[in-house]
């Protein structure tokens, strides 16, 4: 009798459990789907005042963008991904959807854009990329294609981030995927832009 009523208990806390990973996850999807509806909201609305697109991407750049607005969509062609991503990279934030980095570039300006996201989430096959690979971006600024020039694994906690002058992108994720708890290290991508004239 008490064995079967353990059992019960087991059981309960076990439902309970997948119940709480599901209402995560699928307030995770939601917020997704509404930065996607932003996104494309604001793609509409870009297109109408295409002609202002110079100096409202110039103010974009300068200014601090709110935590969770999207600004940027971004596509991998080689593993089928289509995100958009949202600004900030707080659990909240990342459980949506890919996040950029604070303080980092906008994808296409001048420095280092820095966009992350889960490897059991949204960059569940960033690892088959590899180099020479396509990345497209869009933002304020416009369309960008990306080839992907770094590859490489760094520690948990290690730098692994930097600045530079030029456009570039950089994509991280833990790593491996396959790990079960907190991951040991990162992976990390970089890009740089393909010139208008070598496409």
């Amino acid at each position: 009798m008490r064995a079967r009523a353990l059992g019960l208990v087991c059981y309960a806390v076990g439902a309970a459990l997948l119940l709480d990973v599901g209402v995560t996850y699928g307030r995770g999807v939601l917020k997704g789907d509404a930065a996607r509806a932003a996104w494309d909201a604001a793609q509409a609305h870009r297109a109408v005042l295409a002609t202002r697109r110079a100096a409202r991407a110039a103010a974009v750049d300068r200014a601090a963008l709110p935590i969770g607005v999207p600004v940027a969509q971004l596509r991998i062609p080689k593993i089928g991904l289509d995100e958009v991503v949202i600004e900030g990279v707080g659990s909240e934030q990342l459980n949506a959807a890919p996040g950029h980095l604070p303080g980092s570039a906008l994808p296409g300006a001048p420095g280092n854009a820095v966009i992350s996201a889960h490897r059991d989430r949204h960059f569940h096959r960033l690892g088959a990329v590899a180099l020479g690979d396509t990345i497209i971006t869009v933002t304020a600024r416009g369309r960008v294609m990306w080839t992907v020039i770094g590859r490489r694994l760094v520690a948990r906690g290690a730098p692994a981030l930097f600045a530079t002058i030029d456009a570039t992108l950089t994509l991280t994720t833990c790593w491996p995927m396959r790990y079960i708890g907190p991951a040991p290290e990162r992976l990390i991508v970089t890009a740089r832009p393909i010139p208008a004239s070598s496409r």
